[in-house]
């Protein structure tokens, strides 16, 4: 577990040199998502002032699918909704999320109480959605997404929890 506000080190399931190896896990999880959105936010840009349907029509041949199957067809016919202004929203939020999902790894990997609080806000924050979206339409992607991010609220819940603990108990000690 990550050092108290004093400093000292708290008793851990110790990882790599000493580190938390949850924390790590989770930090690892979070630096994938910062990559994941970083990639998003460059293909948005690099999609600026092209023509989508060409872009897609390229993709699905290079990536050897049916230009005629129903998932190109479907892409191709949503693909007029794209224009620049859109993929410059998408390419600001992902670069957005990005950050602040690279901060919450940050914060993990160093094992700061404020790493763990915004991880837990924010993972809090998207529980509700998830679920929606699970009970929406049932997938294995979903129900391991919303998965994983329970166990990650649950894991920091109670790691700030028990620190809450050891801070008042040493509080009645003094």
């Amino acid at each position: 577990m990550p050092a108290t506000m004093t400093g000292s080190p708290r008793k851990t399931s110790a990882g790599l040199h000493g580190h938390n190896g949850w924390l790590l896990l989770i930090a690892g999880y979070k630096f994938f998502h910062a990559l994941l959105f970083v990639a998003i936010g460059l293909g948005a840009h690099r999609l600026l002032h092209k023509d989508i349907a060409d872009e897609i029509d390229l993709l699905a041949r290079h990536l050897r699918f049916n230009p005629e199957s129903r998932l190109v067809s479907f892409i191709l016919a949503k693909a007029p909704l794209i224009n620049d202004p859109l993929l410059r929203r998408i390419g600001l939020f992902a670069f957005c999320y990005a950050a602040v999902t690279l901060v919450e790894g940050i914060g993990l990997y160093l094992e700061k109480a404020w790493g763990e609080f915004i991880t837990l806000a924010i993972t809090a924050s998207f529980l509700p959605w998830e679920i929606f979206e699970v009970v929406r339409r049932l997938t294995w992607v979903r129900i391991s997404l919303l998965t994983i991010n329970f166990l990650v609220f649950v894991y920091l819940l109670k790691l700030i929890a028990e620190r809450g603990r050891e801070r008042a108990h040493r509080l009645r000690h003094r």
